[in-house]
């Protein structure tokens, strides 16, 4: 039979509440102590009327035991939670420490860098300075030797290119007028017969002796000083750049001129002039007074040119041409001009010439620092000084 489970007898709840209640012993309320109600699942079967107020009553009153055991573990989490809170008071001072220690490295490493960028910034600069310095002064040399430059050419190499047109045409002409006397001179040839070369050749003359020593003072030689100013007037006044050999050929300023006299008329044909500051403007100078010692002496001049180097002798080669317009025949031992690079060899050559009644005039270059005292015994001698006040631009 099925009974209905709505007739069934309720279970009385409330008598162990009353019980309890009236007993005096407080309900369990502390939420950490309450135990979990073991209720059933919707699958299992529904307790009794009997069996559910001894469970109840179960929870609400634990045991003794489970009550300690409960404290003890909640004794264990305050001490686990204290000891978490330790840690993580120490954690937050080492990080602090950490933060602090972290601050002050970055602060040295920060002044390392400053002191060591500090030093490379001074030493840049100072290099930087040095390089401006060396710079400055290279601009100025550059500076002084273009304004050099420019001073000569104004006064040297002005109108250099109408200078060469006319030279080459003038060379043209030379060697036109040159062909037509070589071919009248071929025209008018005899050939020589038998009896031409059985006489013999005519005896070479000697140089007519007069004087060695050649001086230039305007009190002793007024007739020989106003020949030499006159040929510098007319080099410096009417320059010919078509004349003779041994003749100037290049424009003389009156700077060249003041040289000049001065060597001829205050020093007498020996002593030293200043530098003009050129190699090309020195042999200028020279070059004028072995014109003018040329025209005097004739013959009897023999030029010595000292310099220590092949270079400025090559230089004072091509100058002397260019200036005087002599051939390369007219430079060698037994020439007119004859180039040494060693004092000791051309005082030989000196001594053998005044022997032999020759001239020689020795022109020493800038360029040799110390002058042999032989080379002072001579009649004729012209040495270049350096001017301390303005550096020389052509020393190798």
């Amino acid at each position: 039979m099925n009974s209905d489970p709505s007739q069934s007898p309720k279970p009385d709840l409330n008598v162990d509440f009353t019980e309890n209640l009236a007993e005096g012993s407080p309900l369990p309320l502390n939420e950490e102590k309450l135990q979990p109600l073991n209720l059933p699942s919707p699958g299992e079967a529904e307790p009794s009327a009997t069996e559910l107020p001894v469970k109840v009553a179960s929870t609400l009153n634990p045991q003794p035991q489970e009550t300690a055991k409960l404290e003890s573990q909640i004794q264990q989490l305050s001490q686990q939670v204290e000891s978490l809170q330790q840690q993580k008071q120490a954690l937050t001072r080492e990080i602090e420490a950490l933060e602090i220690r972290k601050a002050q490295k970055l602060t040295e490493q920060t002044q390392d860098i400053e002191q060591v960028l500090r030093q490379m910034v001074q030493e840049g600069l100072k290099e930087l300075q040095q390089q401006k310095q060396t710079l400055e002064m290279s601009v100025e040399q550059l500076e002084r030797r273009r304004d050099r430059i420019r001073e000569e050419m104004k006064t040297t190499f002005a109108g250099i290119s109408q200078d060469l047109a006319i030279r080459v045409q003038g060379f043209k002409d030379y060697l036109v007028g040159s062909l037509q006397d070589l071919a009248a001179a071929a025209e008018q040839l005899e050939l020589p017969t038998t009896e031409t070369w059985t006489t013999p050749s005519a005896t070479l003359t000697p140089p007519p002796p007069s004087s060695l020593n050649a001086q230039f003072a305007p009190q002793e030689f007024a007739e020989q000083t106003r020949r030499i100013q006159q040929i510098l007037d007319q080099y410096r006044k009417n320059p010919d750049y078509y004349g003779p050999p041994w003749q100037l050929r290049r424009t003389f300023e009156p700077i060249h001129a003041e040289r000049v006299q001065q060597w001829f008329f205050k020093q007498g044909g020996r002593g030293t002039i200043r530098s003009m500051g050129s190699r090309l403007q020195n042999i200028l100078v020279a070059s004028a007074v072995i014109s003018v010692v040329n025209q005097l002496h004739g013959d009897r001049s023999r030029f010595l040119i000292l310099a220590n180097t092949p270079e400025r002798l090559g230089e004072w080669r091509r100058g002397l041409q260019d200036c005087l317009g002599i051939a390369r025949g007219d430079f060698g031992p037994e020439k007119g001009v004859v180039l040494f690079e060693s004092p000791e060899a051309l005082i030989q050559k000196a001594e053998r010439l005044v022997e032999d009644k020759f001239l020689p005039l020795v022109v020493i270059d800038e360029t040799e620092e110390q002058i042999n005292l032989s080379l002072l015994q001579f009649p004729l001698w012209l040495a270049f000084a350096p001017d301390p006040q303005q550096m020389s631009s052509y020393l190798y």
